[in-house]
């Protein structure tokens, strides 16, 4: 059976990251776009992460632009964003 654990994905700084780094955490895998109405999650999801981080919980997301365009910016700009508004 295939699990989160046998896919990789990349980086925003373009690296090939393991999934299976991750064993043993409760991971959140989340698809976001930085200019979605529900961006406002970003802080409940960095709320989350301040709160349960030491506990096991890894939350992974995902950008993703094929939903209405609404991801449009590359790695740099995602980063920006998610680092200026969000921490």
């Amino acid at each position: 059976m295939t699990t989160l654990y046998d896919f990789s994905a990349r980086t925003l700084a373009g690296e090939e990251k393991s999934l299976s780094d991750y064993a043993g955490r409760v991971v959140l895998v989340v698809n976001t776009a930085s200019k979605c109405g529900l961006t406002p999650q970003f802080t409940e999801l960095e709320e989350l992460n301040k709160r349960y981080a030491d506990q096991g919980l890894t939350i992974l997301g995902f950008p993703c632009n094929q939903f209405a365009g609404q991801e449009p910016g590359d790695a740099d700009a995602i980063s920006e964003v998610c680092h200026l508004n969000y921490g």
